[in-house]
């Protein structure tokens, strides 16, 4: 059995654990599919790609609203994918060859299962059989994978996934979307800006539920006047034939679709590891069990990313692989991951950008906060941009002005919230970030003003 210091599974954020602070050592990594991780290859990056063009698409067929003449020809769904993914596929085969050419790093490109502790057997991707391999310590990077319900799987159906959608052919003439979550909401936009008409199946009353309730409600709004939506609802089964699907939905009607795209969550893709013969635990969800220090149960176990972490976002991974990075190597030093303010965006039009507490959080700890609210259209830029949905809401604790939580909605919402972000982060109160620095007039960025000398807090300190 071949002997390494570490072995790092999954080559997304798991490859950048290993940097120069391992130079002499004998390390590996294991990667099944992509290098780079589904964000590189599939989620977040590609995905916000073609939100951009989206976005284009969508401001030209809005330009009389400017008085700006303009026409949209088309979206070219081809000539848009192979742009995207030329791109792309160049920065995973660079991120491989690098790898292979590092003389301090072994590659293998297959899946690794555990059959003791730190023990692994990887199959090798090009069929020539296996290797077991031993580590004096392991990182468990593996990802997770998309969701696929039992009515869609008991189907013998064709269907989509956010893996592989981007990468067809032609849109849909007709698009069904199952699921209301952030990855369904964006891609519903990119394929109604290329020409499909969308139906949402939503089991939930609103789309983007988990959002601040304020949000999720506007939203879902603004994506009925856009979509077909069938809120309150669940598929029970797929018929049809390829290119001419039925859906039927548990209130007994159905929908007409020449495609079905699954965006109905992920899972993490533990169950494929086989953790109990390395002594890792897992959540009832599957997730990896990890401390505080991304620890497993397992003595020399480190896990990272989507396969353990509560808040499966890439720039979570990438701070989570810093802190394992540390870790590793710094036994007797060791530092946390802190996941308690995580902000997080919704690449749709409008943008949705969020950090900290919603108004439901609120409610469910019984605090009683203050709120601060403004709309685009009450500051200049906002008229520039004649827009007339967008808003900025912020909570702060009554008595100390301290920020609890920020929601934004409109245009460049994940680029405004982040001096909310760094507020929060750095323990900086509402009053102090409106009243010391100056707010640039008139940039989007008095949204956020606004919206903090919206919480009258000269009033609460009597």
């Amino acid at each position: 059995m071949r002997q390494h210091d570490l072995v790092v599974v999954g080559a997304g954020s798991g490859n950048a654990v290993i940097g120069d602070a391992f130079a002499g050592l004998d390390v590996a990594i294991v990667e099944e599919k992509w290098f780079g991780g589904t964000c590189l290859n599939a989620g977040c990056i590609p995905s916000k790609m073609f939100a951009y063009a989206a976005h284009v698409a969508r401001t030209v067929g809005e330009a009389d609203t400017y008085d700006v003449g303009a026409e949209l020809l088309g979206v070219r769904w081809r000539a848009m994918r192979d742009r995207v993914f030329r791109r792309l596929d160049a920065e995973r085969e660079e991120g491989r060859r690098g790898r292979r050419a590092d003389a301090s790093v072994t590659v293998y490109e297959g899946t690794a299962r555990f059959t003791g502790p730190r023990e692994l057997r990887i199959e090798r991707a090009d069929g020539s059989g296996s290797v077991d391999v031993g580590a004096r310590q392991i990182v468990i990077a593996a990802g997770g994978r998309p969701l696929v319900p039992p009515p869609v799987l008991r189907s013998s159906l064709p269907y989509e996934t956010s893996d592989t959608v981007m990468r067809i052919e032609a849109p849909p003439r007709r698009l069904a979307v199952l699921g209301g979550g952030y990855i369904a909401a964006e891609l519903a936009e990119v394929f109604a800006a290329a020409g499909s008409s969308v139906v949402i199946v939503e089991k939930e009353e609103r789309l983007l539920g988990p959002q601040d309730e304020t949000v999720a409600e506007r939203f879902t709004e603004l994506a009925r006047s856009r979509y077909d939506l069938r809120l309150g609802r669940e598929v029970t089964a797929v018929g049809g034939r390829p290119g001419a699907l039925r859906l039927t939905l548990d209130d007994d009607t159905t929908v007409e679709a020449d495609l079905l795209l699954v965006a109905a969550g992920r899972v993490p893709n533990s169950d494929r590891l086989n953790l109990d013969a390395a002594g890792v635990a897992t959540h009832d969800d599957g997730r990896i069990v990890v401390d505080a220090y991304q620890r497993t149960t397992a003595e020399g176990v480190f896990a990272l990313g989507d396969i353990c972490t509560p808040v499966p976002l890439k720039h979570v991974a990438n701070r989570e692989a810093q802190v394992v990075a540390h870790n590793l190597r710094h036994p007797d030093d060791l530092i946390a991951a802190d996941h308690e303010l995580v902000p997080a965006a919704v690449f749709t039009s409008p943008q949705i950008a969020s950090i900290g507490a919603t108004e439901q959080d609120c409610r469910d700890r019984g605090i009683d906060p203050l709120v601060g609210e403004a709309r685009y259209a009450d500051i200049a830029y906002g008229w520039a941009m004649e827009d007339t949905t967008g808003f900025c809401k912020v909570f702060a604790e009554r008595g100390t002005g301290r920020l609890l939580g920020a929601h934004l909605m409109g245009p460049q919402a994940a680029t405004l919230i982040q001096p909310l972000v760094l507020a929060m982060t750095l323990g900086i109160d509402a009053p102090t970030l409106a009243g010391s620095a100056y707010w640039i007039h008139p940039a989007l960025t008095e949204l956020v003003e606004k919206a903090l000398l919206d919480l009258d807090l000269d009033l609460d300190h009597d």
